[in-house]
């Protein structure tokens, strides 16, 4: 074998061990704790969008008691003060849309963060919002939020659904 070939083959097979670490260091396992944060947002948003058999104030007791930190931070600019002001939103919402629902179509969780893709109505006969939630979990407790939306057209430009 000539120096070239012997080059090349060291070269080639420096590049096949290189591509196995990287494609090891990118696969992702959730770790415990992932899950938990996962599972938690999911019930926190279970209790504040779908849970019409429970009053608001038991909605309201829960989601402070087990769901948000009381130095949760919104970051949407249209609720006022932390955790109060988003448990005042939905007061009004409650009262408003007793028949409001939500249903999770994706969900991720990396390190403390979470993402919850949903469908909300605010009745049954309505086409609803495609929602995005991310949440900063710590120690079980939602402490900061960011969220994006828009309606569900009517009619849409294409054959994909939102969901």
């Amino acid at each position: 074998m000539n120096a070239k070939k012997a080059i090349n083959a060291v070269v080639s097979g420096l590049m096949a061990i290189s591509f196995t670490f990287v494609s090891q260091a990118t696969e992702k396992t959730d770790s415990a704790l992932e899950r938990q944060n996962l599972n938690k947002a999911i019930y926190c948003m279970e209790i504040l969008e779908s849970r019409n058999d429970l009053k608001p104030e038991q909605r309201i007791g829960i989601l402070r008691d087990e769901c948000y930190s009381e130095d949760f931070i919104e970051h949407s600019p249209h609720i006022i003060g932390g955790r109060e002001g988003l448990f005042r939103v939905f007061e009004g919402r409650y009262k408003k849309y007793p028949k409001l629902s939500m249903s999770i179509k994706r969900s991720a969780s990396d390190g403390d963060l979470v993402w919850l893709h949903l469908h909300v109505k605010h009745t049954p006969q309505s086409i609803g919002a495609a929602l995005i939630h991310i949440f900063r979990m710590k120690d079980g407790m939602v402490v900061e939020h960011w969220g994006v939306g828009q309606p569900v057209p009517e009619e849409s430009k294409n054959k994909i659904t939102m969901f």
